[in-house]
């Protein structure tokens, strides 16, 4: 059995024993042991083990929210840069509104940054829809890149280290599974909070208790009232 918090793992090295246990992502099963094949954070829920890798690119995935850049505009869609191998493709079908051939640039234009749900992915390209609530493009705010494979430490259990941040910053704060942050805040101080918030995170991925930890350096970040007026 595996510890409550999780712990930083090497390949080879057993995380849990005994038939209970299940092995997900970054494990495979020898014989009566869970064993890590890559180095990461292990983590144990509802008797499936995983370990989330710490370093590597974005492999992109069905059902993943991402942050991209547009960078080109068809006659039926827009190519956006997703820090994948291969670019994602926006198709005006799955866009909320009707968009008229010619009209394309008036909804997202290149340079554009845009929040979007990838639907498919194929062998040389991935397709993504804007329908969903809050997704589309995002306009004003701060963009910052972070490892992709830190997300989910940035995330949390059920949100929580990023809901912490946000309740500390009052930012409104997307996190993109290919490893750009959207921040948009009432002032810059907010936003460059946040950002450092997250670089925290970031930084300190391996430490156990790491919510805790983040509580406590807003707490020194705002002695003295600024936060708090």
């Amino acid at each position: 059995m595996i510890e409550e918090e999780r712990k930083i793992v090497i390949p080879g090295e057993v995380i849990a024993s005994g038939e209970d246990y299940l092995p997900s992502e970054g494990t495979e099963r020898q014989g009566n042991d869970i064993i890590a094949i890559r180095y990461g954070l292990a983590e144990e829920q509802n008797r499936l083990v995983k370990v989330i890798s710490l370093s590597g690119t974005y492999s992109a995935r069905k059902g993943n929210v991402v942050i991209g850049e547009c960078v080109n505009v068809t006659f039926n869609g827009w190519i956006l840069d997703i820090g994948s191998p291969s670019n994602a493709f926006l198709p005006v079908s799955e866009f909320p509104k009707y968009v008229h051939a010619d009209e394309l640039e008036e909804f997202i234009k290149i340079g554009d940054i845009v929040a979007a749900k990838v639907m498919g992915v194929k062998r040389k390209s991935i397709d993504l829809s804007v329908k969903l609530r809050g997704l589309g493009r995002l306009n004003d705010g701060m963009i910052i890149k972070i490892n992709s494979n830190k997300v989910p430490r940035v995330i949390g259990k059920g949100g929580s280290m990023i809901n912490v941040i946000k309740d500390e910053t009052k930012c409104n704060i997307t996190v993109g599974q290919n490893g750009y942050v959207w921040i948009k805040g009432d002032t810059t101080e907010d936003e460059l909070l946040a950002k450092n918030g997250i670089l925290f995170v970031t930084e300190n991925a391996t430490i156990n208790g790491l919510t805790e930890k983040l509580q406590e350096w807003f707490n020194k970040k705002n002695k003295g009232g600024k936060k708090n007026e």
